[in-house]
């Protein structure tokens, strides 16, 4: 009988690291997605209100452009509707205190209600937007001559929001135009809608500035004046904008009841009509910030740089 005798031969020393680039010691560098870091925790929170944001607004999303444009319009129907009603007060004032002569003042009424229904009635419908955006700024700016409040500071930072309310509407429904000279150069349809939602933007936030720089002081409008300004400068750099426009969509609605309730003023009271007034046109500045949770701040801003870098 054979017997077999195995002898253990000795096994190449294996290396993981033969060339040596590997670093033993614990590194101690920065890391990125330290979930304990504070500004970890905050972006966290801010994506878990963005989604809150997301959810809750879906049954009402396939609605926010029409209701946006209604209500960016609703300060002119109403404006028409009072200049009717008021038609012999509006006489006297533009002809008394504005030194319109017999003839102009009628003429100034008219074309301001017919171009602000047929107007208001186009955004609505997205019938000839361009043109009636065009004809809807052309009354705030004739109304701001003709009625004096061109430097009115609140007339004047309200309407500015207004006109940023109908850069949204514009950039909503821009439609593709061909060149008038062939062979220049031209901006496309995307670069332009870039910029008028850029415009919009900034326009946007001058209401809640006008707020912020008028009446009394107290330790509630500081609180609200500060969180409001951030998200003022958030829409306008275009930083976290849905969210930053949906928060003052809240505290503008709120404000706008509160402070503008005309329907508790007597009929016969003067400040009634102001108070409407103003009521209206805040309305319209929610409505451009409506469009804008709708639609995104667009390609020039922070939201979406960072999707490119």
């Amino acid at each position: 009988m054979s017997s077999r005798i195995s002898i253990a031969r000795p096994q190449p020393h294996f290396s993981p690291d033969p060339h040596g680039f590997s670093n033993p010691r614990q590194s101690t560098g920065y890391r990125s997605a330290d979930p304990e870091s504070p500004l970890e925790k905050l972006r966290a929170y801010g994506k878990q209100i963005e989604d809150y944001i997301e959810i809750y607004s879906q049954p009402l999303k396939p609605h926010l452009p029409a209701i946006g444009r209604f209500l960016i319009v609703v300060t002119f129907l109403e404006d028409a509707l009072r200049i009717m009603t008021q038609w012999s007060d509006q006489l006297w004032y533009l002809q008394k205190h504005r030194r319109f002569p017999w003839g102009f003042s009628h003429l100034f009424l008219l074309l301001n209600i017919v171009i602000m229904l047929s107007g208001s009635a186009g955004v609505i419908l997205k019938r000839h937007s361009e043109y009636a955006v065009g004809g809807l700024l052309g009354v705030v700016i004739v109304q701001g001559f003709g009625y004096g409040l061109i430097f009115d500071i609140n007339f004047f930072f309200r309407n500015l929001s207004v006109i940023g309310g109908l850069f949204m509407v514009f950039s909503d429904s821009m439609v593709s135009r061909k060149t008038l000279f062939a062979g220049l150069p031209s901006i496309s349809e995307t670069d332009r809608k870039k910029y008028f939602l850029l415009a919009g933007r900034i326009l946007l936030i001058f209401l809640f500035l006008g707020f912020v720089l008028q009446g009394k002081w107290s330790i509630s409008r500081a609180f609200i004046s500060i969180f409001g300004f951030i998200a003022c400068v958030m829409v306008a750099i275009g930083f976290k904008a849905k969210w930053s426009a949906s928060f003052l969509v809240i505290i503008l609605s709120i404000f706008n009841v509160l402070a503008n309730n005309w329907w508790s003023v007597r009929s016969t009271h003067p400040q009634r009509d102001f108070l409407k007034y103003d009521f209206f046109q805040t309305l319209s500045i929610v409505g451009g910030l409506i469009l804008l949770v709708n639609m995104g701040p667009g390609g020039l801003s922070v939201d979406e740089k960072k999707k490119t870098y």
